[in-house]
């Protein structure tokens, strides 16, 4: 394999999780009976472009299905983030009813609701069935695609170009980085503005979050790897902001190359910052495999001692993340017996992989566990405050990343 960015030899290993079915791809109850396709998880790091990404053993098709299951609008903290961003967009750079504002990976339109309240003109790009038609039941117009250089420029021919892009937790999920960032440049306007946030690998690597690794995610990215992927692509960073989303995430500002945006003096210092933490160096990927073991030994040793003493253990967040950690650590329903998930399209089924099977809520009003494991730790003072009743009983809230917590 090659660098997806730069085609460089990938030989340097950063994080081996084993193997491990697709994070999304939950199992219905008559599959259970059928084998399930496993693949290699692994990443590797681009020592000529910094680049972190899983080895390639699917296609985007296999891994975004007609039937994808993420659904933004089951967070509550999310939909509040997207409401400040939508504001905070548009008081900024002056979105109006003249302007058109685009979002890429468009989910069930989570976002681009509040762009249709503000009465700015508005469509997304979707390329999974089950978000997009959720998104079309909110009357907002989906283009059901891939996006890249020929969507963007097709759409820009038609006279659909963008005063806004808007990518949030997709730049990581595209196998073609290159031509996916090239569309960006196409569908803009002369003086438009895309907007990206993605986990960032600082975080991802001083927080210990290795769960974040699955097959969905192809690009683990620090702003020294993407400032050289836009600069390759047609567009230029201009600013960029650190978020506590996702564990610790980015927001890069973008503009076509040459456009009126001055670089901010936060490029720079984050610039400056992730080069003092040694990302351009092979030693800050070096330990990265060992602590995730960590994690996996203390999850294991906690549920073996629950068992052992007669603790009942719930888990919350039928999360992607939560499917990496319990494939990763072996769990299987002996040791955690369901799973708790708002989302209907997920209750009834079952987990890929450890096939633990995913329940409504009431399930912990009936069982009353002595702990609940909050698999999506990113959410976790929302799910904590949102499970408050749970402590009427006495049970307690653990985590697992980046250490085993009891809360």
């Amino acid at each position: 394999m090659k660098c997806r960015h730069c085609a460089a030899p990938l030989h340097a290993p950063f994080l081996d999780l084993g193997s491990a079915p697709p994070s999304n791809a939950y199992l219905a109850a008559d599959r259970l009976d059928a084998p399930e396709t496993w693949f290699p998880l692994r990443l590797l790091v681009c020592h000529a472009c910094w680049l972190v990404q899983t080895v390639d053993f699917t296609s985007r098709d296999a891994l975004f299905t007609a039937d994808y299951a993420y659904f933004s609008s089951f967070s509550q903290s999310w939909l509040e983030h997207s409401k400040r961003y939508v504001a905070d967009m548009t008081e900024r750079f002056g979105l109006d009813a003249a302007s058109c504002v685009v979002e890429v990976a468009a989910n069930d339109g989570y976002l681009l609701q509040y762009v249709r309240d503000a009465g700015i003109p508005t469509y997304g790009i979707e390329p999974t069935a089950s978000t997009a038609a959720a998104a079309r039941a909110k009357g907002i117009e989906i283009v059901e695609a891939f996006f890249g250089v020929t969507l963007g420029e097709t759409l820009a021919a038609d006279g659909r170009a963008a005063d806004l892009i808007i990518a949030n937790n997709v730049l990581a999920h595209v196998p073609d980085i290159n031509d996916f960032v090239g569309g960006f440049a196409q569908l803009l306007k002369p003086t438009g503005v895309a907007t990206f946030e993605f986990p960032h690998l600082l975080e991802m690597v001083s927080r210990n979050q290795f769960d974040t690794a699955y097959h969905e995610h192809y690009s683990y990215l620090s702003l020294t790897a993407v400032e050289r992927i836009f600069a390759a692509n047609g567009l230029s960073v201009f600013d960029v902001a650190r978020l506590p989303t996702h564990g610790g995430s980015l927001r890069v500002f973008a503009q076509k190359a040459g456009g009126p945006h001055a670089v901010t003096p936060a490029v720079t210092a984050l610039l400056q910052t992730e080069q003092d933490a040694g990302i351009t160096t092979p030693a800050f990927y070096a330990t990265f495999q060992r602590s995730a073991e960590t994690v996996k030994d203390d999850l294991l040793s906690f549920l073996l001692a629950a068992r052992r003493d007669g603790l009942k253990v719930g888990a919350y967040g039928a999360a992607a993340k939560g499917n990496t950690l319990l494939n990763f650590a072996g769990i299987r329903p002996d040791l955690l017996p369901y799973v708790v998930d708002l989302n209907p399209a997920k209750a009834g089924s079952y987990m890929p992989g450890s096939r633990i099977p995913i329940v409504a809520e009431d399930r912990l009003r009936a069982d009353r566990p002595d702990r609940i494991l909050i698999l999506p730790w990113n959410l976790r003072d929302e799910v904590v405050a949102q499970l408050a009743y749970a402590r009427e009983w006495g049970a307690r809230f653990v985590v697992a990343v980046p250490s085993l917590q009891l809360i």
